[in-house]
């Protein structure tokens, strides 16, 4: 019976593990062990043992690391995640604040409408903006796919699908809140804006330091607007961020190596940037000195 009782949180956990281990460990171990590795070819590539797999150590991700095309990629999608953040998360804790007010009206249908945009399909909102982007088909008849605007046209689209969902969790969060405490405020004489401003915004910190780091997440794996935009313009490169460049290498040249270790190379820098940020902010989010 005591060895049933001991067994039993192992095969709970046991599902769980399996998956793990067969989506996210081993594709990760493959991707280690391709791009450690390289393709040789004797002679001309011609019959059979021409081409044979060799192992090269660390040479792919030295070679991923001194690209000068992804870096490209990162300042493009520097200057495209600061645009996106800002906007992103700004609106996400405007539109909470608004809902939260004990003024609002039409609370829940106002949700709903911010929401919404998250729900559509990337793929799918990218499709409908850049139809509008088209200067035969907007009716605004600007350049929003010319070379100049294009990052500011993929930005609003991933603002306007990005919104709902940090406003969400903003919104949740506020709603978890004592209203003993704005009761407690408006006594002491503070107005809506005060209250905004002093009190929910200070205890919203932990929320928005999650949210931007999921936030800065998905700006670096950036992948789906600009590829989904790029055959309605010239102004996007196959390379115009890191992941479209591990697309381009891996299923367009084939070289299945150095795209290994470019992902590797992308998957540091998330890592980097999002540990970075929290031990930045550690104090404000748990209470722990930086």
């Amino acid at each position: 019976m005591n060895r049933r009782v001991k067994a039993a949180p192992y095969l709970f956990l046991t599902p769980a593990i399996v998956l793990f281990t067969l989506f996210l460990a081993v594709p990760i171990g493959y991707t280690v062990y391709l791009s450690m590795r390289r393709v040789k070819v004797s002679g001309l590539g011609l019959g059979q043992g021409a081409r044979q797999e060799i192992f090269v150590g660390l040479d792919n991700l030295a070679a991923a690391v001194t690209d000068g095309e992804l870096w490209a990629g990162w300042l493009r999608v520097l200057g495209y995640g600061a645009l996106v953040l800002v906007v992103m998360l700004g609106l996400a804790l405007l539109f909470a604040l608004l809902l939260d007010s004990a003024h609002v009206r039409l609370a829940r249908f106002s949700r709903i409408a911010i929401f919404l945009p998250y729900a559509v399909p990337g793929v799918a909102a990218t499709l409908l903006w850049g139809f509008l982007y088209l200067p035969s088909l907007s009716p605004f008849g600007l350049g929003f796919l010319s070379a100049s605007a294009v990052t500011f046209s993929m930005a609003n689209i991933a603002v306007w699908g990005g919104v709902g969902f940090n406003m969400l969790v903003l919104y949740t969060t506020l709603r978890a809140i004592p209203r003993e405490l704005y009761e407690a405020a408006r006594i002491d004489g503070a107005t809506e804006t005060q209250i905004a401003l002093r009190v929910k915004i200070p205890i919203l910190v932990p929320a928005i330091i999650l949210t931007t780091v999921f936030s800065v997440i998905a700006t670096i794996q950036v992948f789906t607007e600009p590829t989904t935009l790029r055959p309605l313009t010239n102004a996007i490169s196959s390379t115009w961020s890191p992941l479209m460049k591990v697309y381009r290498d891996a299923f367009v040249t084939g070289d299945l190596y150095s795209a290994a270790a470019t992902s590797i190379v992308i998957a540091a820098v998330s890592l980097v940037l999002s540990f970075g940020f929290l031990r930045v902010v550690r104090g404000h989010a748990f209470g722990e000195e930086s």
